[in-house]
């Protein structure tokens, strides 16, 4: 019993340490909160969420791994994602340039939830966990935790191993997911209640994220096709 519950708990830590670190994603999320509200925010994060639970039904119905036999599929998915990201970059400077401070539009918006769900389904990264660490976490094992965390691997790895193949690791996995989709939001929606200038600031940051993600795929797409 000990043991199922540690093993839930690293899968929540997991969770929770996949989708806390900076990029496009976290960038829409905390657009949509800041601009629209705490509804706005968690339905740019379940975009999101959703799409990790579409690759996990992929890997085990064996899917995604034969995309790996397809060397043209990445180079494809860092065009389209670029193209996307530098699309919705469009979007936030417009945010950026006409929003002076937080609307409070505590309305079920799904723009960000298309635009995320989006971004992650052609995100090469993503794409490339599902194919090497999410298909790991299915068949009996271990697992670093921090190893695969960017930015932290080089310092924790090595600090929290668990079993592997369990339906607790996974239950917790997505269940630290849920757990940042939640709260981001909700800390960016009370700081823009209390800050106006935040709205129109975090619109630009993920502007500037967004066409920065978008540069790096193009190119790396680019590269990888000629």
């Amino acid at each position: 019993m000990l043991h199922a519950v540690g093993t839930l708990l690293a899968g929540v830590v997991f969770g929770i340490a996949l989708a806390a670190p900076p990029g496009p994603m976290n960038a829409i999320i905390a657009e949509e909160s800041v601009l629209r509200g705490w509804t706005a925010g968690f339905w740019a994060g379940l975009g999101a969420m959703l799409a990790d639970v579409v690759f996990f039904v992929l890997v085990l119905a064996g899917v995604v791994t034969l995309i790996d036999r397809y060397p043209a599929i990445r180079p494809a998915l860092y065009l389209l994602g670029g193209i996307l990201m530098l699309y919705f970059a469009l979007g936030a400077i417009e945010e950026a340039r006409h929003t002076a401070a937080f609307t409070d539009g505590e309305t079920a918006s799904t723009a960000g939830f298309r635009k995320t769900f989006a971004l992650s389904l052609t995100n090469p990264y993503q794409l490339g966990f599902w194919l090497t660490v999410g298909v790991g976490l299915l068949q009996p094992g271990t697992l670093d935790i921090f190893a695969h965390v960017p930015a932290i691997d080089s310092v924790l790895a090595g600090s929290l191993v668990v079993q592997t193949g369990s339906p607790e690791l996974l239950l917790g996995f997505f269940g630290g997911i849920a757990v940042w989709i939640v709260t981001y939001p909700a800390a960016l929606a009370a700081a823009g209640r209390r800050v106006d200038a935040l709205a129109p600031t975090i619109a630009a940051l993920s502007a500037v994220v967004l066409v920065g993600f978008g540069a790096l795929f193009l190119v790396v797409g680019t590269l990888a096709i000629v």
